[in-house]
C-alpha cells in the first residue's frame, strides 16, 4: 500500500520499519480466517486487515482516539496472521511500533493505569510476585470461588536439580511467575538434558524476559529487562572468559522464548548492546528445539525406559511457539517418539485467550476464546493436556478439572527409570 509518514516519526528508526511494513501489506484478507478476535466480534476494526488500517491513520499524522487504541488492545499479539500472510507482513512490530505512539497521545482512565502499572510492577518483578503469591496461597481457602480457582495450590516437589557435571553445559531462563507457578517445570527440564549429557545451569541475576512490560505500554521497562538479562549472561557465555563454552540458551516458555529470540532486533538501535542481543538471540533456543537435535539420543534412553502408563495428551501448541517462533509439529513429534497418543485438535492455530496480560485486561474475550479452546482440546477425551507456556497452562487449568502440564514434565517422568551412571 502507498503510505505518507507524518513528520514526526518519518525519519525515526522505527518509522523507516513501520514504512516497511506497512508498504508490504497488499490488503487481501487472507489473515481475516485465523484472526481469533475478528472470529469472535466480526469487526473488520478487530482484525489484522482492520488495525493495519488505524496504524497507518495513525502514524500518517491522523487524530489519535481511545476508539484506536481499544481496537489495538484487543489484539492478542498471537500473530497467526504472520502465518497466514502471503506477503510476510511483520504485524506484530508493527503493532509494538503502532502500540507505542499510541500510548504517547492518548491518556488511559485512572483505572486502566492503575492495573497496568501493577501489573507491571508485580509481575516482572520475581521476589515481589513470589511473595505476594504466597500470601494469595495462605489465604486461598478463604477466597470465593473463582478468584480461588486463580490461585493454584502449593505445589509438591519432590524432585531435585541434577548435581553432575558434564563436558556439554546449557544456560536456562528462570523467568518471573514461573518459578512459583510452576517450578518442577525447569527441574525437568534439567532432568532431562542430565540425561542426555548436558549440564543445565542459572544465572541468578537473570529474570523477567521483558515482553510483559513491553507490551503494557512500558516499552522501556520492557528494555531494561533485556538489558539486566544480557548482562547476567554475559560473564557465562563470553568465549574470552570462559573454557567451558554455553552452547544454548534454553527457553522453556515460548512466550519468552520468542521474546528472547528478538533481542538482536529489539535493542539493534543500542550501540552499548546491539552485538551483545545478537548473540543472546542466536543462542536461544525452545527446549523442543534442542530435543528435536537429540532426537537418536532421546530414542536410544525411551528404549531404556521401564514400561510407562503413557496416557492419552492433547497438546496445546502456544501461539508464541508455533507463530511467533514458527516451530511447529516438533513437540509432537517428540512426545510420538515416547509413546504418547496424541488427540487430534480442532482449530489448534486460534489462540487460548491467556496472552500474558490479555486475560486480565480482556477477561470477557480472554473467556470465550478459553472455553471454545478446551472444547477442542478436550474432544478425544484426553487424559491429560500439555502444552509449552506457562501462561497457557495456567489459563487452561483455570477452565478445566483435567490436569494441565508442561510437556517437558511427562517426559521426565518417562525418562526418570533411566540410569545413567555409566555416563
Amino acid at each position: 500500500m502507498q503510505t505518507n509518514l507524518a513528520d514526526f516519526i518519518k525519519h525515526t528508526p522505527e518509522g523507516q520499519e513501520a514504512d516497511a511494513i506497512l508498504r508490504s501489506c497488499v490488503h487481501c484478507g487472507f489473515c481475516l480466517a485465523t484472526c481469533p478476535t475478528y472470529q469472535l466480534l466480526g469487526d473488520e476494526l478487530d482484525s489484522p486487515r482492520g488495525r493495519i488500517y488505524l496504524m497507518k491513520q495513525v502514524l500518517e499524522g491522523q487524530p489519535v482516539t481511545q476508539k484506536t487504541q481499544r481496537h489495538l488492545d484487543r489484539c492478542l499479539t498471537c500473530r497467526a496472521c504472520e502465518t497466514t500472510c502471503p506477503s510476510g507482513v511483520r504485524y506484530g512490530r508493527l503493532l509494538d511500533i503502532g502500540r507505542g505512539v499510541i500510548h504517547k497521545n492518548v491518556t488511559r482512565g485512572m483505572r486502566e493505569r492503575s492495573i497496568r502499572y501493577l501489573l507491571n510492577k508485580t509481575l516482572p518483578n520475581r521476589y515481589l510476585f513470589k511473595s505476594l503469591f504466597k500470601i494469595g496461597q495462605f489465604f486461598r481457602p478463604l477466597f470465593p470461588g473463582k478468584l480461588k480457582k486463580s490461585i493454584p495450590p502449593k505445589i509438591q516437589n519432590n524432585k531435585k536439580w541434577p548435581t553432575k557435571k558434564h563436558q556439554r553445559t546449557m544456560l536456562v531462563l528462570d523467568g518471573c511467575v514461573q518459578p512459583e507457578l510452576s517450578p518442577n517445570i525447569n527441574i525437568a527440564t534439567a532432568r532431562v538434558l542430565d540425561k542426555l549429557g548436558i549440564s543445565l545451569i542459572t544465572a541468578e541475576k537473570a529474570g523477567c524476559c521483558g515482553a510483559l512490560s513491553y507490551h503494557l505500554d512500558t516499552q522501556q521497562d520492557g528494555l531494561n529487562h533485556m538489558r539486566r538479562n544480557i548482562d547476567a549472561w554475559w560473564s557465562l557465555i563470553d568465549e574470552k572468559k570462559n573454557t567451558q563454552p554455553i552452547e544454548a540458551i534454553v527457553i522453556t516458555a515460548s512466550g519468552c522464548g520468542v521474546t528472547i529470540k528478538d533481542y538482536g532486533h529489539l535493542l539493534h538501535h543500542d550501540p552499548a548492546y546491539e552485538e551483545k542481543a545478537t548473540q543472546i538471540s542466536a543462542l536461544a533456543k525452545d527446549i523442543s528445539e534442542i530435543l528435536a537435535a537429540e532426537t537418536d539420543n532421546l530414542a536410544t534412553l525411551l528404549e531404556k525406559s521401564e514400561p510407562y502408563d503413557k496416557t492419552k495428551l492433547a497438546f496445546h501448541s502456544p501461539c508464541t511457539l508455533q507463530h511467533g517462533m514458527q516451530i511447529r509439529g516438533v513437540v509432537e513429534k517428540i512426545l510420538g517418539i515416547a509413546g504418547f497418543t496424541l488427540c487430534s485438535v480442532k482449530n489448534a492455530h486460534l489462540c487460548c485467550g491467556s496472552a500474558g496480560t490479555y486475560s486480565i485486561l480482556q477477561p470477557k474475550l480472554s473467556q470465550q476464546l478459553l472455553k471454545e479452546k478446551l472444547i477442542n482440546l478436550t474432544a478425544e477425551k484426553p487424559d491429560q493436556l500439555v502444552t509449552a507456556n506457562i501462561g497457557c497452562l495456567m489459563h487452561l487449568q483455570s477452565g478445566t478439572s483435567l490436569s494441565v502440564r508442561h510437556w517437558i514434565e511427562v517426559l521426565d517422568e518417562i525418562l526418570g527409570s533411566v540410569d545413567i551412571s555409566h555416563r
